[in-house]
């Protein structure tokens, strides 16, 4: 069988492949009320990243799913890059995964079954990585491939870290650098060495089990891991769901390294604008590079965290003893006008 490239078959590769903000609005609208169960902590009626059942016994069960198409060419790293994806929602709510399920769509007449398995080997690697297994899954023939992982955690009730539970006088930070999008893009393109593109890879496969670390802080108000929506998209559902702005310092945001140069060399995704059509209304002025890098789709990407600003010494200094280096990025205000943009760029 002919050797292909993975990222032929991924028009939109990654989480730049979700489906916007604006049309899920619209296909998730229901004239069908919810059922109410009192058990269900996180659902429907919140952006959160994944949905929490209480269990009854001070834990809750944190329940996820996560899938695309190809964002790169090895297979390996393919399935290491989603297992590493879907997981982030789990550590995005505060919990520790605990069994992981594939979700695998493989097209037999254009890609080998040995392909699919060293994709399915990368998402056992991260999985074991996890301290999880990849205990089964489903898959089935179809046009086009796609892997992703249904993935269930644990957490205690009074842990949990949602969207819309930010509060004003609150500082933001962020676990890993932007442009992962803007990378991918110019890989696609050529336009920068292999090497280069390995440390975009590597980030991408860096699970962000810290959140497990996060979650045990109350002074941590709201967390949320930033991925195909952009970091403007994730944090405008902070605001809107905690009714409070931000503020946000463009230069202090971490960027990966040449992220702004490929910009202006055209290498902005169409994830991007789809963002930005769907959320932009909630956004102040913007300049074309800072919506280029604050929209970009990511994949896998870090934590986006709102630590009470009284806690800000201890946090970082928590997140130092972690591995991290975490400056500020910008901050949570009171929301004092209903028609003032959500979020505002300096």
């Amino acid at each position: 069988m002919e050797t292909k490239k993975l990222t032929q078959f991924s028009p939109g590769a990654g989480c730049g492949c979700k489906i916007s903000p604006k049309d899920l609005e619209c296909i998730l609208k229901s004239s069908s009320p919810l059922i109410p169960n009192p058990k269900m902590l996180v659902g429907n009626d919140t952006k959160d990243d994944a949905a929490v059942y209480d269990l009854g016994n001070g834990q809750a069960l944190i329940s996820t799913t996560d899938f695309f198409t190809p964002i790169v060419d090895d297979p390996y790293d393919f399935g290491r890059i989603a297992a590493t994806n879907a997981i982030s929602d789990i550590y995005a709510m505060g919990g520790k995964p605990i069994m992981a399920l594939a979700i695998l769509a493989w097209p037999l007449e254009k890609l080998s079954t040995d392909i699919a398995q060293k994709v399915v080997e990368g998402a056992r690697d991260v999985c074991a990585d996890a301290g999880i297994q990849l205990a089964g899954g489903h898959s089935i023939d179809i046009g086009d491939p796609v892997f992703g992982l249904s993935v269930n955690g644990l957490v205690a009730t009074d842990r949990v870290k949602k969207n819309n539970t930010a509060t004003p006088n609150c500082t933001l930070f962020l676990t890993k650098p932007l442009g992962i999008g803007v990378l991918t893009t110019a890989e696609k393109k050529q336009l920068i060495a292999h090497e280069n593109n390995q440390i975009v890879v590597d980030l991408m496969c860096t699970l962000n089990k810290v959140g497990i670390i996060f979650g045990e802080q109350t002074y941590i108000k709201s967390m949320t891991d930033v991925t195909g929506f952009g970091l403007l998209g994730h944090l405008s559902e902070i605001c809107e769901g905690s009714n409070v702005n931000a503020e946000i310092d463009y230069a202090a945001v971490p960027k990966i390294e040449g992220v702004e140069e490929l910009i202006q060399q055209g290498c902005t995704p169409g994830g991007t604008r789809r963002n930005w059509a769907s959320y932009g209304h909630l956004i102040g002025a913007i300049t074309e590079d800072q919506k280029s890098l604050l929209c970009d789709p990511q994949t896998s990407g870090g934590l986006l965290v709102a630590v009470d600003d009284n806690h800000i010494n201890e946090f970082v200094a928590l997140a130092k003893s972690e591995g991290f280096d975490l400056n500020p990025i910008g901050k949570m205000v009171e929301r004092t006008n209903s028609d003032a943009p959500y979020i505002s760029v300096k």
